[in-house]
């Protein structure tokens, strides 16, 4: 796979994060159903209430009617490689459908990629009662 044009978008949207207090600058891009949507991480002084960039980019993609993840990057300036936090990972999950998405976690100088199910396995089995993905 090429991952260039996400990794690009991602880097892109990344300049927008709103990132007050941690200076912790996240971008994501994912190809749902051929398009690419994008977010950054939205901070809020309620650190709860925080909006990483996995989730602002599924819930653009969401409001734009598009549900079948294919793809995801997220990348940030750091020493190696920043990997979705657990919410994300699930909310990734979600929309993954009975597909298995390619995700790649890039710095400026190294790029990594896994299977969604490599990074949460099991998403579904358990929890709603679902057979487990092969």
């Amino acid at each position: 796979m090429d991952w260039e044009p996400l990794i690009e978008a991602a880097w892109k949207v990344r300049e927008m994060a709103h990132a007050p207090y941690s200076k912790f600058h996240v971008g994501a891009a994912l190809r749902v159903e051929g398009e690419v949507f994008t977010g950054c991480n939205v901070e809020n002084l309620s650190y709860g209430l925080t909006n990483c960039a996995e989730r602002v980019a599924m819930g653009t993609a969401v409001a734009a009617g598009k549900r079948k993840l294919e793809a995801v990057a997220v990348v940030a300036d750091t020493a190696v490689p920043i990997s979705p936090c657990g919410a994300c990972r699930q909310v990734l999950a979600e929309f993954a459908g009975e597909g298995d998405p390619l995700v790649c976690l890039a710095n400026r100088t190294e790029q990594v990629v896994f299977r969604l199910s490599e990074l949460l396995p099991r998403a579904s089995a358990g929890i709603l009662d679902l057979p487990e993905r092969s």
